[in-house]
């Protein structure tokens, strides 16, 4: 199997074993409709070996830890169980160790599916495989969302009371993005100092580019704004809200938005998301996850002090993804727009018209040009991408 690879399962228990170079711990998460689990009976692991449906058995050392799942037992409300695996060294990382998951017929043994993560470096945890159900048949499908601070922070992150030592508070869920994703992405093109700024995609040579001077900007898919008011630089901060409403009177549609920090050679330097809410010292800061994009106005802002942005920063792209695997197609008036933060005044907009099957979009970006002004450019390019790790590398590719 690969990353997001789903098949139908044709056993009625199954067996979920992860393997490894070194020892792990491996669980199970019975989850609700809304990605929780019900109380922490729903965590299985080697402190709470059986749940309804779901029970952990433990190698030994000698074989893999495993999660069994007899899907005839499980509770009509739990919709997926995710198997998950962290080093049972304390501290370690799973580079150079990726585990394999191996999904068996608990009863006669017959190997249903296998899948091994690719690309792992600083992740302590991982989700390997979630067992779903979907229109009465039941499934397994490849996830592989690593995560920097341990099983602590996917049991917190599905809903898990964690108790911690007073000196050593939780840290907030941080699935982290693969390092090979940024050395996948061919150099960004550096120009001469001296040189001046190009023409804005969608605008003809010598027509000079749009700024700010005339007050609010509509641009179109490709089309570039100079974030340029009065002759000076745009310094301040500013507010990158997102927003989207469910098409045709639909179900709720639990998008995430963020923002992915890129250096000169289109190298990845850090995530704002809503697993990370602060970045950059504190130059970039999420409002929060929206788990429906219902209410009018923007569903998720993303805060950006110009003025603060490290050096070392050239190139921010806003991206969209669904985590829970619905497609933009069942999502009506994506938009993106830039507000002053200090005014409240809107200064651009793009309106996403048209979607495309897909779980992911990017939405825009800005680029610091050599004289220290930013631009911004409507990008609105579906991708298949349903985490933020995943849109690290197609993002990349856009700047």
């Amino acid at each position: 199997m690969t990353p997001g690879s789903n098949v139908p399962l044709s056993a009625a228990r199954l067996t979920v074993d992860v393997a490894a170079p070194v020892r792990l711990d491996v669980s199970g998460l019975l989850l609700t409709g809304d990605g929780k689990v019900r109380s922490d009976d729903d965590f299985i692991f080697y402190n709470q070996p059986s749940g309804p449906g779901v029970a952990y058995r433990s190698g030994g050392g000698a074989a893999p830890d495993a999660i069994t799942v007899d899907t005839a037992a499980v509770p009509p409300d739990i919709e997926k169980i995710v198997v998950t695996a962290s080093p049972d060294a304390a501290g370690q990382t799973f580079q150079g160790i990726e585990p394999t998951a191996t999904v068996r017929d608990a009863d006669g043994g017959a190997v249903l599916a296998t899948f091994t993560p690719p690309q792992l470096g600083t992740e302590t945890a991982l989700v390997v495989v979630e067992v779903y159900r979907r229109g009465g048949q039941w499934k397994v499908r490849a996830v592989g969302q690593g995560y920097a601070n341990g099983l602590a922070g996917i049991a917190t992150d599905f809903g898990v009371t964690v108790e911690e030592p007073a000196t050593a508070p939780a840290a907030p869920p941080q699935p982290v993005a693969s390092p090979a994703a940024a050395s996948m992405a061919p150099p960004m093109p550096a120009a001469p100092p001296a040189a001046p700024p190009a023409p804005a995609p969608g605008s003809a040579p010598g027509s000079g580019k749009i700024n700010l001077d005339k007050g609010r900007v509509s641009l179109q898919k490709n089309q570039t704004v100079s974030l340029v008011k009065g002759g000076r630089p745009l310094l301040s901060q500013v507010r990158m809200g997102l927003g989207w409403e469910p098409a045709f009177r639909g179900a709720d549609i639990d998008l995430d938005a963020s923002v992915i920090a890129y250096g000169p050679q289109r190298n990845h330097i850090d995530s704002c998301y809503f697993g990370k809410l602060t970045i950059l010292k504190g130059a970039v800061k999420h409002s929060g996850d929206n788990l429906t994009g219902e209410g009018a106005g923007d569903d998720e802002v993303i805060v950006v002090d110009l003025g603060r942005i490290p050096q070392e920063v050239t190139g921010l792209v806003f991206t969209v993804n669904s985590f829970s695997g619905q497609k933009f197609t069942d999502v009506a008036k994506a938009y993106c727009r830039l507000v002053d933060a200090a005014t409240d005044e809107e200064l651009v907009r793009f309106d996403l018209t048209q979607a495309e099957p897909q779980t992911g979009v990017l939405m825009a970006k800005l680029i610091r040009q050599f004289s220290g002004e930013w631009e911004m450019t409507a990008i609105g390019d579906f991708v298949k991408a349903r985490t933020v790790r995943n849109m690290v590398d197609p993002a990349a590719k856009a700047l």
